[in-house]
């Protein structure tokens, strides 16, 4: 019999406390734990700032704020239950082998058998995989898609920009995204800068230059959720190599990527028409990189026009958004 948490139910414990990008691709992964243990309550450990958007995963019954690499809050019983969704090694697998589970999920590691991990495996077929493998349940990877968010999006049927990336290293120079934000204007369509509130000067100054006024600039004016309806809602989406991205796969809005350091084969979007990714690296770029990555220094604005009006040809619907409203 596995311990109980809520009403008797038996608990299932995940890590995953990193960025919205990582949140994102764990999503089938999550989705393929839920069929595995159907009767389990599913706790997923995530990051306090991620919590609103964790809450639109259907596989997620609760969400327990945690911090990367620290011990998890857990007041409950043992779960039945502990994956780590988190990394390949014991510095992760400590946190869910100390919570004492009956069942324990991770990758291969000295004290911790489990699947091998691969280091050039996408990210979302990694833990699908790890899933497969370690609860015998079918995992599918384009099990991407995230509910709308019950907010009333800000607008709707805007061309997004979103210029940011955690790092130098992935963010395509401003002046390039201002070119592409004046080309988007010029051909009639409802021009948004998004990003977070360390983002809304990059973003003020690229609508600036593109010649837009200060109501295009939504970085440092939405929240989490509000973003997420922005993109839910878009008619479509560029941006760099971020989680802005992995939300426009969630909901199957057209979206151009620009890759510069890491491969779109190991953190690109589903192999879908209104998803493309424009890309002249070889992988052996430092995705934490202080300075443009040359790589992505090579991706020109006519590319990224010659994409944007590509996919702007395909019904105004873009892709078959099939995510279910939260």
């Amino acid at each position: 019999m596995g311990r109980s948490g809520h009403c008797g139910r038996p608990v299932a414990v995940v890590l995953r406390p990193l960025g919205l990008g990582d949140l994102l691709t764990g999503v089938p992964a999550l989705r393929a734990i839920r069929a595995a243990v159907p009767d389990h309550r599913l706790v997923l450990a995530t990051t306090a700032a991620l919590a609103p958007l964790a809450r639109l995963i259907d596989a997620v019954d609760e969400v327990l704020p945690a911090r990367e690499l620290e011990p998890l809050d857990w007041t409950g019983p043992p779960p039945e239950l502990a994956v780590d969704l988190h990394g390949k090694g014991p510095a992760s697998h400590v946190i869910v082998g100390d919570l004492a589970p009956d069942r324990l999920l991770t990758f291969d590691s000295p004290g911790y058998p489990g699947p091998t991990w691969y280091a050039d495996e996408h990210e979302v077929h990694r833990w699908c995989r790890l899933v497969a493998e370690g609860l015998g349940v079918a995992a599918d990877p384009d099990a991407l898609d995230l509910a709308v968010p019950a907010v009333p999006p800000p607008l709707a049927g805007a061309a997004v920009v979103h210029p940011g990336a955690a790092h130098p290293g992935r963010r395509w120079p401003a002046d390039r995204f201002a070119a592409v934000a004046r080309h988007l204007a010029g051909r009639g369509h409802d021009v948004r800068i998004t990003g977070g509130p360390a983002e809304a000067a990059l973003a003020a100054s690229i609508a600036e230059l593109a010649g837009l006024g200060e109501e295009a600039v939504l970085a440092g004016r939405t929240s989490s959720l509000e973003l997420a309806a922005v993109i839910a809602a878009a008619r479509v989406v560029v941006s760099g190599d971020t989680g802005v991205a992995h939300l426009a796969s969630a909901y199957r809005r057209p979206s151009v990527v620009l890759f510069g350091p890491v491969s779109p084969a190991l953190w690109g979007p589903p192999p879908r028409p209104w998803h493309i990714v424009l890309w002249h690296g070889d992988g052996t770029g430092d995705p934490w990189g202080t300075e443009l990555d040359p790589a992505l220094a090579r991706i020109t604005v006519d590319e990224v026009i010659t994409a944007l009006d590509g996919l702007l040809h395909l019904a105004p619907s873009g892709g078959s958004p099939r995510a279910c409203e939260g």
